[in-house]
Parts: structure tokens; sequence; C-alpha cells
């Protein structure tokens, strides 16, 4: 299926669009002459759209995500235990509990 139906056609396929637009996990334009075109796109990926843009929105986060995946990526992190990091943290009491 295309990425663009005309709203003539829109209507009358709406299943197939669903399911399509499902199954590919693309969005499909409806364009209407004259109007504003709209687009039809799994609800899931609307979702995380919306997550990355309120998480890239501040200028500081942006850069914080953008440097973990600096290191993520260069694969300069090294692995630890939950205990090490509560340690770290100074969540003492925590890492004892997990211990026992």
């Amino acid at each position: 299926m295309e990425s663009q139906i005309p709203y003539t056609e829109a209507g009358s396929k709406l299943e197939e669009i669903y399911n399509w637009v499902i199954s590919s996990r693309q969005p499909i334009q409806i364009i209407r002459e004259g109007y504003e075109s709209v687009s039809l796109m799994p609800t899931e990926e609307l979702n995380s759209l919306l997550e990355t843009v309120y998480l890239f929105g501040s200028y500081e986060n942006a850069s914080r995500l953008l440097s973990a995946l600096k290191r993520a990526k260069a694969e300069t992190n090294q692995p630890r235990t939950l205990e090490d990091l509560l340690r770290e943290l100074g969540i003492e009491e925590a890492s004892e509990k997990i211990s026992a």
C-alpha cells in the first residue's frame, strides 16, 4: 500500500488501511483536496514519538541523553552489579537486604 490515500478512497478501505498501518508500523497520509491532510498511525508509535519529543524538550536532558548514547556506542561503560550501583549511590541498607 502506498503511504498516501485520497480521502474519497479512505472511507471505503478503512479496514484495509487499518490492517496495513498496524502490520507495517508505518503511517499513512489521508489527503483531501482543499483541506489539511491527516495521518493514521499506530498509537504505540505516536506515543513513542511524543515521549522522544518530551525527553529532548530541554537542552540539559537532550545533552545527557546524547552523551549517554555516545558512551554506549563507544562501549566505554563497564557492566556493574546492582549491589555496586547501590553502594555508589549510598544506599547501603537496600544493598544489604538484597544480599540477604
